[in-house]
This record gives structure tokens, sequence and C-alpha cells, in this order.
């Protein structure tokens, strides 16, 4: 288990599955939100790709977030799009409901920069979100990440378009937090 001050990322277990189905991508807006593409609806039971990790793909590595005291399931995160020549990777992650607010947020970026720059020796890290998305912005910022753009209207999301905010880091720009 990789971990921060507040949360550890570790495998996914199958009892992780139903919590997160249920509070993350069953709820429609929330699903929407974090998902490129629309909302659907995924049978009970089937193997769904956003959950049930693959361990043969190199390009994306799947963590379930849990609290450090006590062990609750706290979300999921995931360092994906990993380019091994140029050495580069998106992050993502998604807290249940009850688990915002708390600074899991900062605490998950912190760990995925660990595990990024130290572990797979990556050169840059970078994170899409909507413009509106104030926690995950203050978490990618709180970390060291530098908004390099917006893109307009570059994102369909439940009835209209949204802009999302481009951010990165590069490693020689981390500052290591050192509860990690």
């Amino acid at each position: 288990m990789l971990r921060g001050s507040k949360v550890g990322l570790r495998a996914r277990h199958d009892d992780d599955i139903p919590i997160l189905r249920t509070e993350l991508y069953d709820d429609v807006v929330n699903g929407s939100r974090a998902e490129s593409g629309p909302w659907r609806p995924i049978t009970p039971g089937s193997q769904d790709p956003r959950l049930v990790v693959d361990d043969k793909n190199q390009g994306s590595v799947p963590f379930s977030v849990v609290e450090l005291e006590g062990g609750t399931l706290v979300g999921t995160a995931t360092l994906w799009g990993i380019d091994t020549h140029n050495r580069s990777a998106h992050i993502g992650l998604g807290l249940r409901p009850s688990c915002r607010g708390k600074g899991y947020g900062t605490d998950v970026v912190a760990v995925l920069c660990h595990y990024g720059f130290v572990v797979r020796g990556l050169q840059r890290l970078q994170i899409e979100t909507l413009s509106d998305n104030a926690a995950m912005l203050r978490s990618a910022e709180r970390n060291g990440f530098v908004r390099e753009g917006v893109l307009r209207s570059s994102a369909w999301v439940l009835g209209e378009f949204m802009d999302e905010v481009l951010l990165g880091l590069l490693a020689r720009d981390w500052k290591q937090d050192p509860k990690v």
C-alpha cells in the first residue's frame, strides 16, 4: 500500500466494487461529470471496466483509496494514459460523497505524484478537470500543479458544454510531501 498522511492507495478488492458502483457510478450527475462520455447504466454483476481491474493493462494503474485510520473505503484513484516513451501520465480520482471536503483529495494527489515520479520514474503528470470542480483544482494546485490552459467548451455534460482546465506538473518542479 502507498501511504499519504490521511489515506492509503491499495489494490482494488472485490468488496469495493459494489460500494464504488453505487456511490460513484450509479449516480447520474456524478457519473456524467466524472466520465468523458455519456452516463449509462451498467448491468449488476457485469465486468464494469471502470471498476474491475485488468492487471494486464500497462497503461493504467487503478487504486482503491482507504483511510489510514480505520481502513474505510474513501474512493478511487488512477494513474492512466501512462506513456512510457514520453514518461508521462494522467491523474484521476473519485471520492465517495460522504468523504468529500476532508482533505482526502489533496492527499490522494500527493500519493499519486509520489507513485508517478518516484516509483514509476515519470517526467510529467497531468490533470484535466471541469472548470467548476473547485475541489480538484485546489487539490492539484496545493500539490504544485500549474494551470496550463483551458479547453473551451470541450466537455458535454448533462445538456451543456463546459470548459475543462488542463494542469501539469513536472518532476523537477514537484515538492515531495515529507509525509508520503
